[in-house]
């Protein structure tokens, strides 16, 4: 069982009901949900807690459907702590409101009645983000041009000249509003530069709305790109606001761009092309004031040669391609990227300074990272958390040297009862880690192999931050 107390929520509504029926679907899901039915109750439980989320009703006592009580305190709770995503939740959203709330700051939005997996995908989804990238004001953007320039942009290490090439080119790209096409294995922190790209930009004061398009079946992908209004079809009940229109004004991160359906493909080369949309089952046009960035680990030329990737749709894609080197590749990012994370989890858990032995930083060099960042990410958290003396040592690292190679050691295990004392979800975690070890983290191959679909492949993914 985990050591780590499960992620709080604070759930702020004025119906009674809606906050019963939020706890009981958050709890089931492991959250630990708090309470309030006033602003200032939000405000109070806020200052004095800490929280991974906020669930926040737009309109309280004082009006029924302005939202502006909502949006007030949004920004209220940003300048308290901007790194909490605040999810914002209405039964009168209307297309101006849902944006103006995401301009003051709202990470995402949803509309009552709603539906209990979107909302756990999203709370999901927001949490990881937050742990991954710190909401910033204007003045810690110019702060972080300086790390840049300095060589350093939060995890985006670059010690390296691979890595400096990479960061150098991003900033004057980021100056114009040209699409940018992202490439790089599994883990690279391909997010990461997208947020950087963005953040740099001209429209970096407004929204940065991440899209997993591996995530997006093909019979909703219409829905939640464009948007749809009430009654466009059997579960229409209200009207849906698409990624496209959240985006307006800024970027929107097109992640998994290799995995869109071939059939869905030209409507969003129609979009790039036009800069207009129509939402499902509504006859206005409406135009797309964003700037595309997009991000895939496939070999997209050699998806278009195979006829899975239209030829027309890339060159509206990859104006710009900056690739992301792998880990591997940047010998002189390791150590200082593991320090970076090193500082990161001491702070965490509250452990007193730690440091890397000789012997683990050789190996930390040695090791050839499947899995990139990511991996190097968890590692060091696992190693944190094992840690027992202010050093940290090639055994909490769990590496060992082989044939000039470094793996990851793992245990003997003749049989599984241990699988008495874990739960599903690690079991289930484990299995896909070692499907992606040995289909070399070919994505539609280890979905195959495990008989799931595209799209329950990736929630897995996501749900266990692989």
């Amino acid at each position: 069982m985990s050591q780590t107390n499960p992620p709080r929520i604070l759930v702020a509504d004025d119906d009674h009901n809606i906050l019963a029926a939020l706890k009981l679907l958050l709890s089931c899901a492991d959250y630990e949900v708090i309470l309030a039915s006033q602003p200032e109750q939000v405000v109070r439980l806020f200052k004095e807690e800490s929280f991974a989320c906020v669930f926040l009703d737009l309109n309280f006592n004082l009006d029924t459907t302005s939202g502006e009580e909502g949006l007030a305190l949004i920004e209220q709770l940003n300048q308290i702590d901007s790194s909490v995503p605040i999810i914002v939740m209405t039964g009168w959203a209307t297309v101006e409101l849902a944006v103006n709330a995401m301009q003051k700051g709202a990470a995402d939005f949803i509309q009552k009645p709603w539906e209990n997996e979107r909302v756990l995908a999203i709370v999901e989804t927001q949490i990881r983000l937050a742990q991954q990238c710190h909401q910033t004001n204007k003045l810690d953007q110019e702060n972080q041009l300086l790390k840049a320039e300095s060589g350093r942009f939060d995890t985006l290490v670059a010690e390296s000249e691979g890595m400096k090439t990479v960061l150098a080119m991003a900033r004057q790209v980021a100056k114009s509003d040209i699409n940018v096409l992202i490439t790089g294995e599994n883990g690279t922190g391909k997010n990461l530069l997208a947020e950087h790209i963005h953040k740099m930009s001209g429209r970096g004061e407004h929204s940065l709305i991440n899209v997993n398009m591996g995530a997006i079946t093909e019979s909703l992908f219409e829905s939640e790109m464009f948007g749809h209004v009430k009654g466009a079809f059997t579960d229409a009940r209200d009207n849906r606001i698409g990624r496209f229109e959240l985006a307006e004004q800024g970027s929107l991160f097109l992640d998994e761009i290799g995995n869109i359906p071939l059939s869905q493909q030209s409507k969003l080369l129609r979009v790039l092309e036009s800069q207009q949309f129509e939402k499902v089952g509504a006859s206005k046009t409406q135009y797309a004031d964003v700037r595309i960035i997009s991000a895939t680990n496939a070999n997209i030329e050699q998806l278009v040669k195979s006829g899975g990737f239209r030829q027309d749709l890339l060159y509206r894609l990859n104006t710009v391609v900056l690739e992301l080197p792998p880990l591997r590749r940047r010998v002189d990012d390791i150590v200082p990227m593991a320090e970076h994370f090193l500082e990161k989890y001491s702070r965490k858990y509250q452990r007193h300074p730690l440091f890397f032995s000789a012997t683990a930083q050789k190996e930390l060099v040695a090791y050839q990272w499947p899995g990139n960042i990511r991996e190097l990410n968890h590692m060091i958290e696992r190693a944190v958390v094992l840690s027992v003396g202010k050093e940290i040592c090639l055994a909490q690292l769990a590496l060992t040297s082989k044939d000039n190679q470094s793996v990851i050691a793992k245990p003997e295990r003749d049989d599984y009862s241990d699988d008495l004392e874990r739960t599903l979800d690690d079991i289930e975690s484990e299995i896909i880690q070692q499907r992606l070890q040995r289909h070399a983290g070919n994505m539609v191959d280890v979905a195959k192999s495990l008989g799931l679909s595209r799209s329950a492949f990736y929630r897995r993914i996501d749900k266990y931050n692989l």
